[in-house]
């Protein structure tokens, strides 16, 4: 948990992966663990749907994890506002702001899509 005030907040990282092919990787801290999907074409633009593929769940020292091949284009926290089998609202409070996402689940991937309404 990110320490933010008095309030213990989950984690996220966004990690611009170089390797094998350049993509991005979203992390939420959930669970005591980083849920993790692989997002290929970038994170999406307002109104854009993106793949995300989910990826197996990693460690919490992957917040801050970098190497050669892995850097750190944002981290923070983040909030769920709502969660359904299908769907999952959430905003990432990041280096620059805020951003609301939705993640849409379409069978054995997600779509990750930037919400039109943000905060």
């Amino acid at each position: 948990m990110v320490h933010s005030g008095s309030v213990d907040r989950p984690a996220f990282v966004l990690h611009d992966h170089r390797k094998p092919r350049p993509h991005f990787d979203l992390r939420l801290e959930e669970d005591g663990v980083l849920r993790s999907w692989a997002v290929p074409r970038g994170m999406p633009e307002q109104g854009e749907n993106r793949l995300a593929v989910p990826v197996p769940d990693h460690d919490l020292d992957h917040l801050t994890y970098e190497d050669a091949d892995k850097s750190i284009a944002d981290i923070g926290w983040w909030e769920e506002h709502d969660r359904t089998e299908r769907r999952m609202l959430f905003t990432l409070h990041g280096r620059q702001g805020a951003v609301r996402y939705a993640l849409i689940h379409t069978g054995p991937d997600w779509l990750l899509r930037r919400t039109r309404q943000q905060p």
